[in-house]
């Protein structure tokens, strides 16, 4: 088992709080690491019909058979019992007596902001980082290798070909969690529109235009837009919201968690058609900007992420606001250092009064520059604290 960074914080949540919920994408490997840290618990997926039916029917007769405790997989599949586990959980001083996982982020925290407050720590576990797939590895990992096959963990472990596995993987999470958000009746059309935005991965959310291309209204792409964000498939990218006296782009960008299927669902079926095809600088920077995410995710940390972009052009790929400090961050596909790309880090630097940055690209050349940004290597950036 690839060990997981999350691992230490869910431990640390457990032994404070008495219940955690991991959250995270279907298949990210929430129910696996569950059952490493916490071998001890009984586990139930209420997934599975007999198991569902018996806790909606009988919830204190099904919870009074784990009074030491249990593992609840997909628990947003059975909100009658969170009623109930709030009533035990007040009973109990006892830490980390429940472990709750959910592959849908709305239906989970709906319930437990409703039930179980101050009672239960969450926890995003999203796919594979880089740092635990080549923890130890000194060498560069082959970005464009990357790309296509994507960091889901049954990619890895057992190893599915990423052309059997995204294709089969969409599928079921349209047909199940979909249909537990939202009764979607036309489900071609929603595949339509998730092949639509995966073509604007990287790009601003433009809600009107995917309305038109798409065949809908721009509420119900807005709905659509909730769903994929809440079951974890997109992470909308925020403008930083300090004006600098300029008139700023206020839309989000839209980024898809996993670039393995961003390609899949742009139908790109090998590695080799990635050099040339026309968003592998999209897909290289959502790589990097996932990698950001996930780092801050599995320390438990609030995503301090944003971009930057006025309306005549200048943009900032990245902005990571430490409180105290702003640190742009850009990220470029290409291997040779050219000085286009420091004139947005200048150019807001100078509007921001920041004194550093960092440019992040696929080559393997360091340069750190008087002017106080740093360029390097993007696996050498995700080493750093930044």
């Amino acid at each position: 088992m690839i060990e997981r960074i999350a691992a230490s914080k869910i431990e640390q949540l457990a032994a404070t709080f008495k219940s955690v919920a991991v959250t995270g994408p279907r298949q990210s490997g929430k129910t696996t690491l569950a059952k490493a840290l916490f071998p001890e618990k009984a586990y139930l997926s209420l997934e599975n019909p007999d198991v569902r039916r018996f806790a909606l029917e009988d919830p204190r007769g099904f919870l009074s058979r784990y009074q030491s405790g249990a593992i609840f997989d997909e628990a947003q599949r059975a909100p009658e019992l969170f009623s109930y586990l709030q009533e035990i959980l007040d009973d109990s001083p006892e830490p980390g007596r429940f472990i709750l996982t959910g592959s849908n982020n709305f239906l989970l925290q709906q319930n437990i902001s409703q039930t179980l407050a101050g009672r239960v720590a969450i926890l995003n576990l999203l796919p594979f980082s880089t740092a635990e797939l080549f923890a130890g590895f000194n060498d560069v990992p082959d970005e464009d290798q990357l790309i296509f096959k994507g960091l889901y963990p049954p990619i890895y472990e057992p190893g599915i070909p990423p052309e059997d596995w995204f294709p089969n993987y969409l599928r079921t999470y349209i047909d199940r969690d979909v249909r537990q958000i939202k009764n979607i009746t036309d489900l071609i059309v929603f595949e339509r529109f998730i092949r639509l935005l995966a073509g604007r991965n990287g790009q601003e959310l433009n809600l009107t235009s995917l309305a038109v291309d798409t065949g809908v209204d721009t509420k119900t792409i807005q709905s659509w837009i909730g769903i994929l964000e809440s079951s974890f498939i997109i992470y909308l990218l925020r403008p930083h919201y300090k004006n600098f006296n300029k008139t700023l782009i206020k839309r989000p960008k839209v980024y898809f968690y996993d670039t393995g299927l961003v390609c899949s669902l742009l139908g790109i079926s090998s590695v080799e058609q990635l050099p040339l095809h026309p968003l592998r600088g999209a897909l290289f920077e959502s790589l990097v900007v996932t990698e950001l995410v996930k780092q801050r995710t599995n320390a438990g940390k609030p995503v301090n992420l944003y971009y930057w972009r006025d309306k005549t052009g200048h943009e900032v790929d990245i902005i990571i606001d430490k409180g105290l400090s702003l640190v742009p961050v850009e990220i470029k596909a290409g291997k040779t250092v050219n000085n286009e790309f420091f004139g947005n880090i200048t150019y807001w630097n100078k509007l921001s009064g920041a004194t550093k940055g960092y440019i992040a690209y696929a080559g393997n050349q360091i340069e750190e520059r008087s002017n106080g940004i740093t360029v390097l290597n993007w696996f050498e950036l995700l080493k750093r604290d930044v």
